[in-house]
Order: structure tokens, then sequence, then C-alpha cells
């Protein structure tokens, strides 16, 4: 068995501020026995504004918080997955939304830039997010071999599109990072079931990571970080604020439930992800 974390943050504008806080919270899951920890998405920063973030961007392969990330994993010896990291494109006015993993030496072994963009109106709540005006969305899903079983990453909004997962595992997808900021309104409605759901059909361990309390921008974030296990079992969880979720991850229960309830051998038609 494996013990594994996820780091639930409410992240602010100031980038020092926050690492220093990703920081005592990767030392208290360190303490708990986590060998791989998940960061929310924006763990590093969340201003006012999606154009506050483009300015903050870092060039991919150098910058403060990949540093931090590279050393935390390698001085901790843990696997971490950063959460997202805001990236420079070819396009001055628009970043990618980049969630790396590094291994217990510290060295990146994977970098995905998320898929789906969030450009929806949320009228009950009078809330309105184009995240497509200053992001550029990602074109490929990626699985990377760990220690711990093939691990697979999606980002917030990734979370609603099954034919992702289903993609991920078709590449061995064994356990599902997937560090999120949803909003209040929304994940009081879908994010335990979501996250639920993507753990049951694809018969694998998920562990979300979540922004959870309020922020400069005046948003409400809705927490509720969570490990699920194949089975759709909450193992652990906890609501708003700041803190560490832990729960073991077990492989051979991970194998013993895919052989058992054999879901992804009786398929019968194909999903694949198809971009523009």
């Amino acid at each position: 068995m494996t013990m594994v974390a996820a780091i639930q943050m409410a992240s602010g504008p100031n980038v020092q501020a926050n690492l220093d806080r990703a920081e005592k919270l990767i030392s208290e899951a360190v303490a708990q026995s986590a060998k791989l920890i998940v960061l929310p998405e924006y763990f590093s920063f969340m201003g006012k504004t999606d154009q506050e973030r483009v300015a903050v961007a870092e060039t991919d392969g150098d910058g403060k918080v990949q540093r931090f990330l590279s050393e935390q994993a390698r001085k901790n010896s843990i696997w971490l997955v950063g959460g997202t990291i805001p990236i420079k494109s070819d396009d001055p006015d628009k970043l990618y939304t980049s969630c790396m993993v590094f291994n217990d030496q510290g060295e990146r072994v994977a970098s995905y830039n998320k898929i789906h963009l969030f450009d929806v109106t949320i009228q009950e709540s009078n809330e309105n997010y184009t995240e497509s005006d200053t992001t550029l969305s990602g074109d490929e899903t990626v699985v990377v071999d760990t220690p711990f079983g093939k691990l697979g990453l999606a980002i917030c909004y990734d979370l609603r599109f099954p034919e992702m997962f289903r993609n991920m595992v078709n590449q061995g997808m064994e356990i599902c990072a997937i560090p999120a900021s949803f909003t209040a309104f929304t994940g009081k409605a879908h994010w335990e079931v979501l996250v639920r759901a993507r753990a049951i059909e694809n018969l694998c361990y998920v562990v979300a990571a979540a922004q959870g309390g309020y922020h400069v921008s005046g948003r409400e974030t809705h927490g509720n970080s969570a490990i699920v296990n194949p089975w759709g079992q909450v193992l652990n969880y906890m609501g708003k604020g700041a803190g560490v979720v832990v729960a073991k991850l077990d492989r051979q229960y991970l194998e013993s439930t895919r052989e058992h309830f054999p879901v992804l051998q009786h398929r019968r038609l194909s999903c694949q992800i198809t971009t523009d």
C-alpha cells in the first residue's frame, strides 16, 4: 500500500505566499507518509482576473514555480503533481495551463496542458467565465509510469468529459490526479458525483485536489478535495479551507476489483478524442 495525498488551498495573488503555504502543506502530507502528493489547480497564483495569470506565466522548463516543485519533490523524496502552472505560449496574450509531474529525484517526468477550457455562463449565480480568452487548449492526454501505478492527468473542467478518461484508460491509467478549482455553485451540484463517477466507470483511484475558499476576485471555490477508490468509495475528504487529505492506495485492491468486476473488458464501443 502507498499513502497518497490531495492538498487543498485557497490561493491568492502573492506567488511567494502561496508557495510558502504549499510547502507547509506538503510537509504535513509527508509527515503522514504520503509518497504521491497532488496540489490543486492555480495553487501558485489566483489573481483578480485571468489576464493577471498571463503576466506571471513561466517559460516551459524554467521558472520559480517549476523550481519549487522540483526541489520539494527531491527534498521530500516524493512524487509531486504540481497542480497547474501558467506556461507561456507563442502567443504573448495567451498561456497554457500545465500540470507537471516531478519524481522523487526532482526530475520532471510529465507535463499535461489542459484540454477543455471553461467557457461557461452560470445564470443562477450570475457568473461568466471565458478561459479561452487567455488560455490555449492542449491536445494530448498524458499517462505516466510511477512506482504506484500508471498515473493519468486531468484538470478541473476536464472532469466533465468521460471520453478523455476512457482515452487514458486505453493508455493503462490506474490512478488519476485531478487538480481543480470548481466554483462553489457548480461544485455543490456536481463535484462529488463527477469525481466518483470517473473512479467507478474507469475502475481507478482518483486523487482530486481542489481550491476551497474565498479569493481576491470575489470568487468562491468549492473545495471538498477527495480521494476515491475504484469502487467509488470516498476514502477521505475535507470541506473548505486549506489542508491535507490522505488515504491509502492499494494496488492489490485495484487489480482484484478489475479482475472480478471486468467492466473495462466488457466495452463494446470505443471513444477517441479529436481536436481541431
